[in-house]
């Protein structure tokens, strides 16, 4: 199990409840993920709102969140490829923190 943090620019104009289904979405696939990880989120970090250097699909403000989780590298391209198709994602960034 490696650590990662997860950093996430959700609309900025989403409903909480929007909100609230994505990041509990991304924490069902990190602790889930494609049924071998045993995966766990460890602190999920509100940055606020605010206002984005450039326009991203005709959006103007953002949401983010850091989500510090730990996980098998397996289950990444899953996680990665729901971020992709959630439409309140606006952008993501997944690092890998620490050495082996």
């Amino acid at each position: 199990m490696r650590e990662y943090e997860l950093y996430l620019v959700i609309d900025g104009s989403a409903e909480e409840d929007a909100v609230t289904a994505t990041l509990n979405h991304a924490s069902q696939l990190i602790t889930v993920g494609n049924g071998e990880s045993n995966g766990q989120v460890i602190k999920v970090e509100a940055r606020g709102k605010r206002r984005l250097a450039y326009p991203i699909g005709k959006r103007l403000e953002g949401q983010d969140f850091v989500v510090t989780f730990q996980t098998s590298p397996q289950a990444l391209p899953e996680l990665e490829r729901a971020l992709k198709l959630d439409e309140q994602v606006l952008r993501y960034l997944i690092v890998r923190l620490g050495e082996d």
